[in-house]
């Protein structure tokens, strides 16, 4: 009887100490998914800052003209 409370106790504190063990674990997944989401929302910021320069620079480009394009091209003078 005496043994079967001993083991009783040594499967509580294996539990306890797996208990400690886990909430140690989650607070510092925790504490780097914090820091993931922040690392993500300035790379996401960095990338639409990027997108509206390209588009600015893209807007400062000259259109094609209409002569080109009724240009034929080498290949086709070729024929």
């Amino acid at each position: 009887m005496i043994s079967e409370f001993q083991d009783l106790s040594d499967k509580i504190e294996r539990l306890a100490e797996l208990v400690g063990a886990l909430r140690s674990e989650n607070a510092h997944l925790q504490q780097t998914n914090v820091l993931l989401n922040e690392v993500n929302a300035a790379l996401l910021e960095r990338l639409v800052e990027a997108q509206r320069r390209l588009e600015a620079v893209i807007e400062q480009l000259p259109a094609p003209a209409e002569e080109e394009a009724a240009e034929p091209t080498d290949t086709e003078a070729t024929r």
